[in-house]
């Protein structure tokens, strides 16, 4: 798997579905990942848990990330997600939400470098020839920012590539990321890194390319109601002007494009109601945003989101043109 100069749109649980997979991948993602998935809840066979492997050709390439403690586990839900053919296996010691924390999960794992290697090292055995990569964090407090000793399991361990979001479990999302720690952890891997945390515009992007030296960047948070940000973020990476915020009326059409997609997977008015929140990113920042919102979040239909778009692009028509 080659992650060199890619735009990775990044794991986020409840919102990076299959769907919103595609509609990155149309936007310039050149890599996606499945939501987080439980190996305990794989390998028993949940199948709340085993939808969240499905994917489509469309958004290759595609990783299946894992979280858990048991390196047994690890390994049998590895194979079990290699089964579905993706193009690598990701593993999260990063998560910092309390219930995956609480059942030493996620960033958890921080805490015990030597469990984290046995875990990669189950995983890789039982991911066969599918490669097998992993996300951290710095640390899990401020007074233990382990991450470069992680990084050195990790690697002896055999794993591809690794992902950092220089943040500790304890800062959550708060603060501010610390780039730095991504550049030293580039200095001194021997497989590809991955920079994550705080990449919200175009020129975070290409900023983190040209700081940091990592091979790759993951965008979580900014590309939610806004997918743009990887084909702006690519015209500014080859040499071309950035063409700006897309307005209302391209928000709006990829919306609607997005909430299509959703009815046909789920069917009308769950499908409808699934995607309220995106409408709520969708329509961030724009005049009149609150009203909007109210109006899209009671909506169960398609002819009802498509007729509250197109009342609010000829308002702001008459409003412009007074």
């Amino acid at each position: 798997m080659d992650f060199n100069g890619k735009l990775i749109l990044a794991p986020l649980a409840g919102i990076t579905n299959s769907i919103f997979r595609r509609v990155c991948r149309k936007m310039g993602a050149d890599v996606t990942w499945s939501e987080m998935v439980s190996a305990d809840g794989l390998v028993q066979d949940a199948g709340r848990t085993s939808r969240l492997l499905r994917f489509t050709e469309a958004e290759r390439p595609f990783g299946i990330q894992l979280f858990g403690s048991n390196p047994r586990i690890m390994g049998l839900a590895a194979g079990k997600a290699a089964g579905c053919e993706p193009d690598f296996i990701d593993l999260n010691f990063s998560c910092p939400v309390r219930k995956v924390v609480r059942k030493n999960g996620g960033a958890s794992l921080m805490r015990d470098p030597k469990l984290v290697g046995e875990i990669a090292r189950e995983t890789i055995r039982g991911a066969g020839s599918i490669p097998v990569t992993a996300k951290i964090r710095s640390g899990w407090h401020a007074g233990m920012l382990n991450y470069l000793e992680v990084a050195e399991e990790l690697i002896r361990s055999g794993i591809s590539a690794l992902t950092l979001h220089p943040r500790t479990r304890d800062q959550g999302f708060s603060g501010q990321s610390e780039w730095d720690q991504i550049s030293e952890l580039v200095r001194v891997s021997t497989v590809p890194v991955i920079g994550s945390g705080d990449v919200f515009t175009p020129s975070d992007v290409s900023e983190m390319f040209d700081t940091t030296g990592c091979a790759a960047v993951m965008i979580g948070r900014g590309a939610v109601g806004n997918p743009w940000i990887f084909s702006r973020a690519k015209c500014l990476l080859t040499g071309q002007d950035d063409p700006g915020e897309p307005q209302a009326d391209q928000r709006f059409r990829l919306a609607l494009e997005h909430t299509q997609m959703m009815v046909e997977e789920y069917g009308e008015k769950y499908g409808v109601i699934m995607l309220r929140r995106h409408f709520g990113w969708y329509t961030k920042g724009l005049a009149e945003a609150s009203t909007l919102r109210r109006k899209l979040f009671a909506c169960t239909s398609l002819d009802e989101v498509k007729t509250i778009f197109s009342g609010y692009l000829e308002r702001v028509q008459c409003i412009q043109t007074g």
